[in-house]
């Protein structure tokens, strides 16, 4: 299943409008902020999709019987350009752990590049819900990737991808390569790649507009 949330014409379109524009991309905390409220949002309307348990509160005036979210997923986040979508996502799954992977694009010609993982730590991972998140799926190359390399310590119950932006070919991509029980939760979706492989009309580099520019 794919959720593309600008569809909805909300609120959530004015974040996604802000986070592309290049005069306010000129101030990297309000693009990081940004970042986390959409993500704080993509969060909050996938967990209407997941299991929930009845829960007796007591109250200083009696019980309340509550319905809440009985699953407390996996973070899981690409670095470096996620982690500003991981606090936004920890703030909606503020009980849940964290996973962080360490995934690069190397070039082997301008328009050519293979995928590498040099860091990954997470905690157990084997049957339980796993949320996925990266700003940007231009390719989905690196979330496959990425994908691959968590199944080294475990396998998912559940998947959840959550991206600022992708394009088609990238979830036509994690369609072939992921459990079919996977959902992908997008901000947007935009339909045209350059030949380096970078999002049209996208916003940039996603990493370089939150931390500053990598050498």
């Amino acid at each position: 299943m794919v959720v593309n949330l600008s569809q909805q014409h909300s609120i959530f379109n004015n974040f996604i409008a802000e986070i592309r524009d290049e005069q306010i991309q000129k101030d990297p905390m309000r693009f990081r902020f940004n970042m986390e409220r959409i993500a704080e949002i993509l969060g909050y309307e996938l967990s209407k999709k997941m299991a929930t348990k009845t829960l007796a509160v007591q109250t200083p005036l009696g019980i309340s019987d509550e319905i809440i979210v009985s699953d407390e997923p996996v973070l899981a986040t690409i670095l470096r350009a996620g982690l500003a979508m991981h606090n936004g996502l920890l703030r909606v799954f503020d009980r849940s752990d964290s996973a962080f992977i360490s995934a690069f694009r190397k070039h082997t010609t301008p328009e050519e590049f293979e995928i590498y993982v040099e860091y990954l730590a997470s905690p157990q991972l084997d049957g339980r819900t796993w949320i996925i998140s990266d700003p940007m799926l231009a390719t989905g190359s690196s979330m496959v990737t990425v994908y691959k390399a968590l199944l080294k310590s475990g396998k998912p119950s559940k998947v959840y991808i959550v991206s600022a932006i992708a394009t088609p070919d990238a979830i036509d991509l994690i369609k072939r390569n992921f459990p079919d029980n996977t959902e992908i939760w997008v901000g947007a979706i935009d339909t045209e790649l350059t030949a380096q492989s970078y999002i049209v009309p996208g916003l940039g580099d996603a990493g370089d507009l939150a931390f500053g520019i990598k050498v």
